[in-house]
């Protein structure tokens, strides 16, 4: 009995396998190679949801649609993708939302600061109205947007002291990404700001070009920065996501089986990688600190009081962003803070 019985599973698994086979080889799905591109090396969290995006991208296709995935920036910085995308001479990339708000302001509407309280507010925003919309308005300048990645909530490294408050940025260069918001943020709270591409960031460090930085933690333990930064110090102050890009150029060349089929492969990949960035980042902290990082989280009151400090920074922008965008994005987060 119990041998007929894995006779049957074993036969159903061999069924449902060839039917998932012949799905693909039915579908209108041509041997591609796609070039993917990002920014940070091959074993921090983009580089194992790029592994797990082509793993998935060539299962779902029959073995047709193979991804050939360039990490550490190898095919250029965020910006550099981008017109590569835009000019049909890259298939695909993951990046941040920073330099696509040159593109589509409203994707600056991210950087604003202290908007955030939990992962959990953030995939809601993401993957509900507000986040499909602004990817359907890349398409217009060149670009597909496909699913949102986790970043991740923000936190600051410098070389000089410890910061426990806004007076401790003071005289400290601080590379930040490249746009206003974030210039206008942290110049507010006393630091004197740098714009710089990340792909610059750790010979920066190491030179003392500039003194201190600002990412998640997963991409300050993956990036090493713990060899040219002593101190750490947790603030949360934005979360950003990062954008999973096709060429719209090269995108339209495809059937609708093909598109279809990359964007299943997309949304497996967001929830891997963003259930992968979570576990991350609680392991990368105990990295840090066996490294010798000096950690310290700034206190809810002084969280306030620098939201307070920014607050002129936040009004300026939520008019060139637009109000009304500012306020859909602040009831999403209040919808899923309830």
């Amino acid at each position: 009995m119990i041998k007929q019985f894995k006779t049957r599973i074993l036969v159903l698994a061999t069924v449902l396998s060839c039917t998932v086979a012949g799905v693909a080889a039915a579908a209108d799905v041509k041997p591609r190679l796609i070039r993917f591109g990002y920014g940070l090396n091959e074993e921090s969290v983009q580089g194992r949801a790029a592994r797990h995006l082509a793993q998935e991208l060539e299962k779902v296709s029959g073995g047709k649609l193979k991804m050939r995935t360039f990490g550490s920036a190898n095919l250029g910085s965020d910006e550099q993708m981008q017109s590569a995308l835009v000019g049909g001479a890259q298939e695909m990339m993951v990046g941040s939302t920073a330099p696509l708000a040159g593109m589509v302001k409203e994707f600056g509407v991210f950087d604003l600061p202290f908007l955030f309280n939990s992962e959990k507010e953030a995939d809601a925003v993401l993957d509900g109205p507000l986040g499909q919309d602004l990817l359907k308005k890349l398409e217009a300048k060149g670009l597909v947007g496909l699913v949102y990645w986790e970043n991740g909530f923000r936190n600051m490294t410098n070389s000089k002291r410890p910061i426990t408050r806004a007076e401790d940025l003071q005289g400290i260069k601080l590379r930040v990404m490249q746009n206003q918001i974030a210039l206008g943020v942290f110049n507010t709270l006393g630091a004197n700001a740098v714009p710089m591409p990340f792909s610059e960031l750790f010979t920066a460090l190491e030179t003392r070009t500039v003194d201190g930085q600002e990412n998640p933690i997963t991409t300050i333990q993956s990036s090493k920065f713990y060899e040219v930064q002593p101190y750490l110090t947790i603030t949360r102050h934005v979360y950003t996501p990062w954008v999973v890009l096709a060429s719209k150029k090269w995108w339209d060349t495809l059937s609708p089986d093909e598109q279809k089929l990359i964007r299943q492969a997309a949304a497996s990949s967001r929830d891997f990688e963003r259930q992968d960035s979570r576990a991350d980042s609680t392991k990368a902290m105990g990295t840090l600190e066996k490294n010798g990082m000096k950690i310290n989280t700034v206190t809810p009151e002084e969280v306030a009081r620098m939201r307070q400090k920014v607050q002129p920074v936040v009004d300026k922008y939520t008019q060139e962003l637009g109000p009304e965008l500012v306020k859909q994005l602040n009831d999403e987060i209040q919808k899923a803070r309830n």
